[in-house]
């Protein structure tokens, strides 16, 4: 037990997250707008996001993130942006929730 207390917060998620640096493209809901970037990392319930402009957060999006692996599809997800930090000149990174993964 005294292992699980001394573990940062990080550690404690549910769900392990995985470096990625893949493109990726966001088609906000209910918009004409699409917007460019790269993923960072994802995990089973969100993912990190670098855009180079403002996306607010509340927003819904569609996205698709390509598989490098021929054995693995693509993740065609619908995702809800939780945060959008500035990180430099920009650059934004947004947080996200995946709200349902298209089968």
């Amino acid at each position: 037990m005294n292992n699980l207390l001394n573990r940062t917060w990080d550690e404690k998620r549910d769900f392990i997250r995985m470096k990625v640096d893949t493109k990726i493209t966001l088609s906000i809901d209910n918009t004409n707008v699409s917007v460019s970037g790269y993923c960072r990392d994802l995990s089973g319930t969100g993912m990190l996001i670098e855009v180079e402009e403002v996306v607010d957060a509340g927003s819904t999006c569609k996205t698709t993130l390509p598989s490098t692996n021929d054995a693995f599809p693509a993740l065609d997800a619908k995702v809800k942006i939780i945060r959008c930090t500035q990180i430099g000149d920009s650059k934004y990174e947004l947080g996200t929730e995946i709200l349902e993964i298209a089968s």
